[in-house]
């Protein structure tokens, strides 16, 4: 029998693939950087081996499933050239993968992880089902009929799926380092509609998603009454949301959700919707709806002492403002703090006002350098040109944490898409 070898195990996409594959009885092994990321945890609770980069890892007799971060010259995949193994990206191999199943992919701008997290937990209360979540968690059932899967759009690598049904949650201008502009963005979900198969779910709210042409049936989800479904009499409490799906203007059920902010309401419809066209017990979704405990790195909540802090992935002013307005739902009475770490040099300067518009929302905001990536190490600006635009805010690194003890009965929001957690430990560090 085949193993199945990662090169970069540790990658979120690439961790959840290989505990599906491990669950599914396959024998699975990676390796990866030795530095520590929140993904491998439940591949160390798998008991999946994780090994240091090099390329004695390269056995005869191997498939090689290559993440998209590592070039053809890495060495672990020159040496499995030279023993002529079967080498697949790992966009290429999820491709072909999810063909054994009723496929759903999950993909927009944001929301797409939490989405996935979503649909994949209420559907598993009805049917048997598999799914691959980019917070790093994977589960396959030997059964599944359903496989529920985030497609992500940067450098289209979601072009590599067929789905039979999609969820596109909204379109905004992302990933500065590869799409030109919002119209390049939008080119890649237009070429992506074309490839499902059975039917698109889509933000009837999201103006760029009004103007999707697809083979198959689009179905509107939203607050606009010209949605296919429409959420009505939203309340919302410290506790979370309530509100009323209405059916193209039929009211169909009341759903509650133990979750905060309007976009959490709309991840929550476009479920409702993809489970009603599957004809899934609606008693089973309100159900699994109330149960949602959340996935990784997502408004992810302890509250130590007077304060609660708050680790969440927002790395773009859309996701900023959610986020904020989410903390706002939940802590009315309480300060919000945020602690930002911007991720990528692209990303700060072509949003530079945007972040600075979103982060105004909080009452105090500190800075932290801006973390780089694989692609970028450096650019035109630093820190300080961000700091310059909000009034209310202060540059910190890790050793200054101290200075949140200041904020009590605050809500301290730690947010961004790199090494934030750093921060978050040396703060919980200081307050052991």
């Amino acid at each position: 029998m085949t193993i199945y070898h990662f090169v970069g195990i540790k990658g979120s996409g690439m961790s959840a693939l290989a505990q599906i594959l491990h669950d599914m009885n396959y024998e699975v092994q990676g390796s990866d950087y030795e530095k520590q990321f929140f993904t491998q945890r439940a591949l160390e609770e798998a008991g999946i081996k994780i090994l240091p980069f090099q390329k004695e890892n390269i056995k005869p007799g191997m498939t090689i499933i290559a993440g998209n971060a590592y070039p053809d010259t890495h060495e672990e995949i020159v040496r499995a050239m030279e023993l002529g193994l079967p080498i697949v990206r790992y966009h290429r191999f999820l491709g072909q993968f999810m063909q054994q199943f009723t496929s759903v992919g999950i993909t927009g701008a944001h929301g797409k992880t939490s989405t996935t997290g979503l649909l994949a937990h209420v559907m598993k209360g009805a049917k048997p089902t598999s799914y691959l979540i980019g917070d790093g968690t994977g589960k396959g059932d030997k059964e599944a009929e359903f496989f529920v899967f985030e497609a992500c759009e940067y450098r289209r690598h979601f072009l590599s799926y067929s789905p039979d049904y999609c969820i596109m949650t909204n379109i905004d201008f992302d990933h500065p380092d590869y799409f030109a502009n919002i119209e390049d963005v939008f080119s890649a979900f237009q070429e992506m509609a074309l490839q499902v198969k059975k039917g698109i779910f889509a933000c009837g709210d999201d103006e760029y998603l009004q103007k999707i042409q697809a083979k198959v049936p689009v179905v509107f989800y939203g607050f606009g009454e010209e949605n296919d479904f429409q959420a009505r009499n939203i309340e919302k409490t410290t506790e979370g949301t309530t509100f009323d799906v209405f059916v193209r203007n039929t009211f169909y059920d009341t759903f509650s959700i133990p979750t905060y902010g309007d976009h959490n309401v709309l991840n929550a419809l476009s479920v409702i919707a993809i489970c009603h066209y599957e004809e899934l017990d609606p008693d089973i979704v309100k159900e699994q709806l109330l149960s949602f405990q959340g996935v990784k790195r997502r408004f992810t909540e302890k509250k130590i002492g007077s304060q609660i802090l708050i680790d969440d992935y927002a790395h773009h002013p859309t996701e900023i403002r959610a986020t904020i307005n989410a903390a706002r739902q939940k802590y009315p009475d309480r300060n919000i703090i945020a602690v930002f770490q911007p991720h990528t040099f692209t990303r700060t300067q072509t949003f530079l006002e945007e972040f600075a518009e979103s982060l105004n929302m909080a009452d105090q905001t500190y800075l932290c350098e801006i973390f780089g990536s694989a692609r970028e190490k450096h650019g035109q600006l630093s820190i300080d040109d961000l700091k310059k635009i909000i009034p209310n805010s202060k540059i910190i690194n890790e050793d200054e944490t101290a200075i949140l003890q200041e904020h009590e009965n605050s809500v301290i929001l730690f947010m961004g898409a790199g090494d934030i957690q750093k921060f978050q430990n040396a703060y919980e560090e200081i307050l052991k």
